[in-house]
């Protein structure tokens, strides 16, 4: 079974993309992943700096996260854009788990072969579209494969219902159907 790891790079109560996220996950899930949703904000860590790092070693909740990504086959990322780039969270994420833990890990395990869609919910006209190039170019770095279709949500504050649905019938289903596409290409 394909195994996905789910998760927003928005820490805040009521996130647009947090419920984008779940809209996609249900996607694939319906497609026959399992899907696993993560909470960011539920792994502090510290702001990466190599001298840290030097100093201490890898943090246990970072440890944790690398494990996490290293276990899954394709990640489904909803991601707010903060002056057209990722989350400073995201950013310190990435940064922690793509640092080798010995001298004969191969580099980038807990990305290279991944697959990845990205999606982005935002108050703004362009609903995120400008972090999403960021985070593409970046994820790809690592050497994720990213899908090229993804999904913006404008206006985000209006597009929601109550129960966490999009209003837009064409958006849910797009956002569901991105998760399913994941899945889909993960099975070729």
């Amino acid at each position: 079974m394909i195994k996905i790891l789910a998760f927003a790079d928005s820490s805040r109560i009521g996130s647009y993309n947090t419920k984008l996220l779940h809209i996609a996950a249900k996607g694939a899930q319906e497609a026959g992943a399992e899907v696993t949703t993560l909470n960011l904000a539920d792994n502090p860590l510290p702001i990466f700096n190599a001298d840290l790092e030097l100093e201490s070693g890898m943090s246990e909740n970072a440890h944790k996260l690398k494990q996490l990504f290293i276990e899954y086959d394709a990640f489904i990322i909803a991601s707010p854009e903060y002056n057209s780039a990722i989350t400073p969270l995201l950013k310190n994420v990435l940064d922690w788990v793509s640092r080798p833990e010995s001298i004969d890990e191969q580099s980038m395990v807990a990305f290279k072969g991944k697959t990845a869609i990205i999606l982005s919910a935002s108050p703004g006209y362009l609903g995120g579209l400008c972090g999403l190039v960021f985070l593409r170019m970046l994820l790809a770095n690592l050497g994720v494969t990213v899908l090229p279709d993804q999904l913006t949500i404008s206006h985000a504050a209006k597009a929601f219902n109550d129960d966490g649905s999009l209003n837009k019938e064409k958006k849910q289903n797009a956002a569901q159907m991105l998760g399913r596409k994941l899945v889909e290409t993960m099975k070729k």
